[in-house]
């Protein structure tokens, strides 16, 4: 699957449809903000390294992490890809934090199948997703190619991640599609944080939204509506996009 295919026509859609859950990428005029600033060439982002040390994913997992997240979101005309944004780091960090222990839902039993709006209904949280999903994926890869997902072909594994996803293929203790939802979920929330949960290290794509940010003002752009947003984004501890 190419980067100028289908993932990228995905990845545009789901950012415009992202603009819904973010008020005030429109606070600047009457409808959707554009941008035309040209891009500029930046620093290497802060907060991700190649010396990252995972806490919560082991270093197979952390592989598998990081070529996942690298086909659901990768670099193409439209800017950075999940990976060198940080979003593996985001995920590694949200396992550590209450939501990856499930202590936001309530946790007991019966489980059973419901609508969406009726909250989280799996027995399973966050951690043992990845923990199960991971491990049975790949051991199919062994099984079918004799070798990982992450050392696979981007084809290989864009066609893996589409068959989770339309529920093709399942593993003895976790639905592919509930382990395909939870990586893309995940992934998508990184992608569009704030940095300082450790991913959109460079605001990229608040840019590509135009989402200001954590802008405190905006009186100069108030009486400019339906102009491009020019000013780059701002994050809570201050940081600008290019």
């Amino acid at each position: 699957m190419a980067n100028n295919g289908p993932v990228a026509q995905g990845r545009r859609r789901f950012l415009q449809h992202s603009l819904a859950l973010i008020p005030l990428a429109t606070a600047a005029g009457g409808g959707i903000v554009s941008l035309s600033a040209p891009a500029v060439s930046a620093p290497p982002p802060q907060g991700v390294s190649p010396d990252y040390i995972p806490q919560f994913f082991n270093p197979e997992e952390w592989r598998f992490i990081n070529s996942a997240c690298n086909r659901l979101i990768p670099e193409d005309s439209n800017g950075p890809g999940a990976v060198s944004e940080g979003v593996p780091v985001f995920i590694d960090k949200q396992m550590e934090l209450p939501y990856g222990h499930g202590q936001l839902w309530y946790m007991h039993p019966p489980f059973a199948d419901a609508a969406p709006e009726l909250g989280y209904q799996s027995s399973l949280v966050p951690r043992e997703i990845y923990r199960l999903g991971i491990r049975a994926l790949d051991q199919h890869c062994q099984q079918q190619f004799k070798a990982a997902f992450a050392d696979l072909q981007a084809e290989q594994q864009d066609a893996l991640l589409h068959q989770l996803e339309s529920g093709e293929l399942n593993f003895n203790d976790l639905p592919g599609q509930q382990f395909f939802t939870q990586l893309l979920e995940n992934t998508k929330e990184g992608y569009l944080a704030d940095p300082r949960h450790g991913g959109n290290q460079t605001l990229a794509s608040w840019q590509l939204i135009g989402f200001p940010g954590a802008r405190a003002d905006f009186q100069d752009v108030l009486a400019h509506p339906n102009q491009p947003y020019l000013l780059p984004a701002v994050s809570i501890s201050g940081r600008r996009g290019s």
